[in-house]
């Protein structure tokens, strides 16, 4: 039995998976990481760190952080409280979809998951107040490998659905992309 419906979207390799319900009067039970499953579509190995965000006001952006290689990681993202618009971006260098976007709803309700591979940048901004997201990656944070693309640069046009708030200086001090942004090899 697979716990997960698997729909691809417009960037090669980027995921959203459907995270199906095990119940009956008492509950449900719900599948947030099966390795054999997702291995099949594209997670490279073990789970090196699991996280949970918690986002106190609606309409704050977080984002578009990545690491870069040889720390790239692949991420897993569920929200279990509230909703966001999340965003993934394509930075392999190479990419036919290199610098393109895509955005989707995430929330406890809709019980959807992004899979974002090696060499996706990723944001966003919360949409309720109170959001809490679960984080699986696969490979251990490296403060050295931390890197970012700005939430405002208009190269990447992100119709933000809200007023940015609450952005950190670390996400406001990210540099907008230039000529030669190359993007990074996962």
């Amino acid at each position: 039995m697979t716990r997960f419906d698997i729909i691809d979207t417009p960037l090669a390799d980027l995921k959203l998976l459907k995270r199906k319900h095990l119940g009956d009067t008492r509950g449900y039970l719900t599948r947030l990481f099966d390795a054999e499953e997702l291995t099949e579509i594209g997670w490279p190995g073990p789970v090196a760190q699991v996280n949970e965000t918690g986002t106190a006001t609606s309409g704050t952006v977080r984002g578009f952080h990545y690491q870069s290689p040889p720390f790239a990681e692949a991420k897993l993202i569920s929200v279990t409280r509230g909703a966001v618009l999340d965003i993934a971006i394509d930075i392999r260098r190479g990419s036919p979809t290199f610098l393109q976007h895509h955005a989707v709803e995430l929330s406890a309700e809709n019980d959807l998951s992004y899979l974002l591979p090696e060499g996706f940048a990723h944001g966003y901004q919360s949409l309720t107040s109170d959001v809490r997201m679960v984080y699986i990656h696969s490979a251990p944070y490296r403060a050295e490998a931390e890197a970012g693309l700005n939430v405002v640069d208009p190269r990447l046009a992100i119709a933000w659905p809200r007023d940015i708030a609450n952005l950190s200086a670390r996400d406001q001090s990210f540099a907008m992309l230039s000529d030669d942004f190359e993007g990074v090899t996962p």
